[in-house]
């Protein structure tokens, strides 16, 4: 299929201003000169330039640094961890870490070759073909709109708990629906105030995670470093083996290490693309994943009684190994600082899921495409911000049963894992066809294969390990369909989306065109 097209019409936007992200050193001249190329790059990938490129590497890494976050990561996964596996849960957390490793490796040649929004959709296109790329795009959209909506609705106890509110269903339902509705307001305002947001967020986020990380570990630990290999029990719950128990531990830490890729769905709208987002992507995971494994580590062995957690008696060991190490001024400084990690968090994250939405659109491949691919005069995807606020706030319904959003919660972890799967088994088929060859900036070689394979293997054992259905994972009482809510859900959106490829055939308006750049018309006046 011919990549190349040059029928659009909508100029690049002017590269005026300053980003604060990429520097203000700079020559108009040079900005001028690496916008062209962008520009110039991303024609030859098939479309025209209409989102704005105003961030540079930093600006970059902010997207992925925020969706992944140390904070909202941790608090995701300490919990559960320590009940499933104990204190020596924390290990898991490097060897997730390292899994990943693998997988950003190959996300690194891809971003650097294929410097375009809409990552896993876009690339697989490249390497496999539509259909393929149909369903990776399907099942992408699907992990990252139930991810948007599991952030809404974990950030709505931090919000009622700084007003002493106690939460109930409707009430949890309706902040986060004004969290979901707030964080769309600032995306339709272009990426300019989201990246000005992010950054003040971010660098509150890390100085705070840094700050308390080593406060907890050098001044106010309590428990002996021999703890971090001790279960206390916890294998219990998994029929006594210590081995089953560490593997369900894995598969909750793989939450604390997704998210990065929000970095790739800004392509479009980072200068120098080719070069700074791969960068942005280690950076992204490398930075916070340290944050995550320093606070794991350092929380555990502050915490007064780790025995009640294991024994499900503390439903927040963070905060309480927090507060009864600064005392209790320290609870709604600590509260705030949560909940600008879950605002960022919740802005990035719908952020790059309006830029997936967009990017897949342009190929009119989605049900209303000519909606989803407007951009309005910010130069912001306003139709594919509008479609993942609609349907957060949709998801934010199940809320009102508790089983029901523990299965969308659930999911959201093996959805995106599948994908990270899809987008690594693709790049190695055409690896070993000979279609592929890394021709961008980050090329690594023979290597590359053996990283690649790694990454697979590594990503098909954690997909499984994520989906396979356990008794301990689940709330007590919970019924069986929420208990195989992972395997059960992406087994059915799997079926929706063939059952679509086969009826609706969306990869035939890929093969018959590559014209996609002529979108002039939609932009909002």
């Amino acid at each position: 299929m011919n990549e190349n097209d040059t029928a659009g019409t909508t100029p690049a936007p002017p590269p005026g201003g300053t980003d604060a992200s990429h520097g203000t050193d700079a020559s108009n001249t040079d900005v001028s000169n690496t916008d062209a190329a962008d520009d110039a790059r991303l024609r030859e990938l098939g479309y025209e330039q209409r989102l704005s490129r105003r961030l540079g590497v930093f600006g970059s890494v902010a997207m992925g640094f925020a969706t992944v976050s140390p904070v909202v990561g941790l608090y995701a996964v300490a919990l559960v961890g320590t009940v499933v596996a104990g204190p020596m849960w924390v290990w898991t957390l490097p060897i997730c870490l390292a899994g990943q490793c693998l997988l950003l490796a190959v996300y690194s040649e891809l971003a650097s070759q294929f410097p375009i929004s809409g990552g896993p959709y876009q690339w697989t296109r490249r390497l496999i073909g539509p259909s393929y790329a149909w369903l990776t795009g399907w099942v992408s959209l699907c992990g990252y709109l139930a991810a948007n909506t599991t952030i809404a609705y974990l950030s709505t106890p931090w919000f009622l708990a700084l007003f002493e509110i106690t939460p109930t269903p409707r009430l949890q339902v309706a902040v986060a629906a004004v969290f979901i509705l707030a964080c769309s307001l600032v995306n339709a305002l272009g990426i300019d105030v989201l990246r000005r947001i992010l950054n003040a967020g971010i660098a509150a986020e890390a100085v705070a995670s840094v700050g308390v990380g080593l406060a907890l570990l050098l001044a106010f630990r309590e428990q002996p470093w021999s703890l971090l290999t001790d279960t206390l029990g916890a294998e219990a719950g998994s029929g006594g083996s210590v081995s089953a128990a560490m593997l369900a531990a894995l598969a909750v830490g793989g939450w604390a290490f997704v998210g990065f890729d929000a970095t790739t769905m800004s392509s479009e709208e980072t200068r120098n693309a080719a070069r700074h987002v791969p960068r942005a992507i280690w950076w992204a995971l490398l930075s916070v994943g340290g944050l995550v494994i320093l606070n794991a580590f350092a929380a555990t062995l502050a915490h007064p009684d780790p025995a009640k957690i294991v024994a499900n008696q503390d439903p927040d060991p963070i905060t309480t190994a927090v507060i009864t190490s600064f005392g209790d001024w320290s609870s709604k400084p600590f509260i705030c600082v949560v909940i600008i990690a879950f605002i960022a968090c919740g802005l990035a994250a719908q952020g790059a899921s309006a830029r997936a939405v967009y990017s897949v659109a342009r190929d009119d491949v989605l049900p209303g495409s000519r909606f989803l691919r407007i951009v309005n005069r910010r130069q912001a995807p306003i139709g594919g911000t509008v479609a993942v606020t609609a349907v957060g706030c949709a998801g934010l319904l199940l809320a009102l049963d508790s089983s029901a959003i523990g299965s969308l919660i659930t999911f959201g972890t093996a959805g995106l894992y599948l994908v990270f799967l899809l987008v690594a088994l693709a790049a190695l088929i055409a690896r070993v066809r000979g279609t592929w060859t890394p021709a961008g900036h980050i090329r690594l070689g023979t290597a590359g294969t053996v990283v690649n394979a790694l990454a697979v293997v590594w990503l098909a054992f954690e997909f499984v390990n994520i989906t396979w259905p356990r008794t301990i994972l689940a709330p007590p009482g919970a019924p069986w369909y929420q208990i195989w809510a992972a395997p059960l859900v992406t087994a059915g959106l799997l079926v929706i989306g063939v059952l679509y490829l086969l009826t609706a055939r969306p990869q035939d308006k890929v093969r018959v065109s590559s014209a996609f750049a002529d979108r002039g018309e939609e932009v909002t006046r």
